[in-house]
């Protein structure tokens, strides 16, 4: 992923200890009657101005005088009287005195540490003082405050040995946490660690323990109200031959049972009802592009979704995740009033979108039986259309969706503002009756310093 850096420099100015010195006057003219005495040497100058004191409140050693010149040793010859005699020659200086020690000020000079792959970056905050303009201090746990992606709210970057979290340890973020999870795992903070979301932290947190991470985290319906049945969710190790993208879980939702062949609770015939049922988020249910018109049935049955307010890291700008919907519905039901849904809802609304929703085809369709992006199946006819099917019907096999259709992996991506909070609502439904089920699987959440603009599409 990119890296991106802000740098503030201040100019250092150089302190130099000044010697001063002369010799004796040397420069005496005869005259016809000569003078009545020479000159006398120039006294030697002492040193320079003391040492400047030293940095971040210890003090440093005085700068050494220079030892003053003495003149000559004697001046210059009378004239022709002997009357007249020279000059005396000049007093030798006195070295300078050594520069007193620095004191310690409330507010010190500091030098960070490289950050930016640049070279030595110099600034000088305070120690109260928010010179990035970050949001933290270095008493409130900033370890770089010349540089406003490097603080307590950051995430750390793996791989680029900056301790971008100010931890006191680069690159020690925790990318998995997953294992070990139970499949019917109750704990909707688990169910966000399975999509690799791995730190929670608290919305009242202040100073160093004010960290980006999931401020809360809930199963709910797709409305976003409590009563979703316990066997639509589930964090698998595997589904069928489908394996996580990231980590040893992944996050299933399903409209009917979250589980594949095998797996404790598995109900075959794709068609469970558990009787579940809920308002429509706003917006759905939506007309697809590649239909005519289609008259949907109303109501929203067995609804499941995992949702989560996350405080966003302060140095990420986008994020992206992985899903992959399974859908009983081909070939059968295309186009259909009972076709099911899912969406990935997020508050605050990305700007210039029809509504919440931020994962959808090219033609802003959502994901369905008849989003363009339904690749993994038997090519043929089907609801008066032909799927090429690219992707042919190996990641069905031992999921249950045998015979029916999926996506295969897409990853949406979307734009995020560094040190907001955002809500993300993953959620699926049947709609108009509680048949022929479809399943998501999520997993492998990721921020990144780089905006993006939201879409869907292929991972590389």
């Amino acid at each position: 992923m990119g890296n991106s850096r802000w740098v503030f420099i201040a100019g250092l100015g150089t302190l130099a200890l000044v010697a001063a010195c002369s010799a004796g006057n040397d420069d005496l003219v005869w005259g016809s009657g000569g003078k009545p005495s020479g000159g006398g040497g120039t006294a030697g100058v002492g040193g320079g101005e003391p040492g400047a004191g030293g940095m971040e409140g210890v003090g440093g050693n005085g700068g050494e005088g220079v030892a003053g010149e003495g003149g000559e040793e004697n001046g210059g010859a009378g004239g022709d009287e002997p009357e007249p005699t020279g000059g005396n020659g000049g007093t030798g200086g006195v070295g300078g005195g050594g520069g007193s020690g620095g004191e310690m000020p409330d507010d010190p000079p500091w030098t960070p540490p490289k950050s930016s792959g640049t070279g030595d970056v110099v600034c000088y905050p305070g120690l109260h003082e928010d010179l990035d303009d970050d949001g933290w201090t270095i008493t409130q746990g900033n370890c770089n405050d010349c540089d406003p992606l490097i603080n307590p709210g950051a995430f750390d970057i793996p791989g680029d040995g900056i301790d971008n979290d100010c931890n006191g340890v680069p690159d020690d973020a925790a990318m998995q946490c997953d294992a070990g999870f139970k499949i019917d795992d109750a704990d909707a903070f688990n169910g966000a660690k399975a999509i690799e979301l791995c730190q929670s932290t608290s919305p009242t947190a202040e100073g160093p323990d004010k960290k980006w991470g999931v401020l809360s985290a809930k199963y709910v319906m797709a409305d976003g109200t409590y009563g979703m049945a316990p066997l639509s969710r589930g964090l698998l190790p595997s589904f069928g031959v489908v394996t996580p993208r990231k980590g040893s879980s992944m996050m299933v939702l399903s409209s009917g049972v979250a589980r594949a062949p095998g797996q404790a609770g598995y109900i075959s015939g794709g068609s469970y009802e558990p009787g579940t049922k809920c308002s429509p988020p706003a917006g759905y249910p939506k007309q697809s592009s590649t239909c005519s018109y289609i008259d949907f049935a109303s109501g929203i049955n067995d609804p499941a979704a995992l949702e989560v307010e996350i405080r966003v890291p302060t140095n990420a700008k986008s994020f992206s995740f992985d899903f992959n919907f399974y859908t009983w519905e081909y070939p059968g039901w295309i186009c259909s009033q009972y076709n099911d849904f899912y969406v990935t809802l997020m508050w605050p609304q990305v700007p210039g979108l029809p509504d919440a929703n931020i994962s959808f085809d090219s033609l802003g369709n959502p994901v369905s039986v008849n989003n363009g992006m339904l690749e993994v199946c038997s090519a043929g006819y089907a609801g008066g259309k032909y799927f090429t099917c690219p992707f042919g019907t190996a990641e069905l096999s031992g999921t249950g969706f045998e015979g029916h259709a999926a996506t295969g992996w897409l990853r949406t991506k979307a734009p995020a503002q560094p040190g907001s909070t955002i809500k993300i609502r993953f959620a699926i439904w049947d709609q108009g009756d509680e048949a022929l089920d479809s399943t998501v699987l999520i997993d492998n959440f990721v921020w990144d310093t780089e905006s993006s603009e939201v879409g869907t599409g292929r991972p590389l």
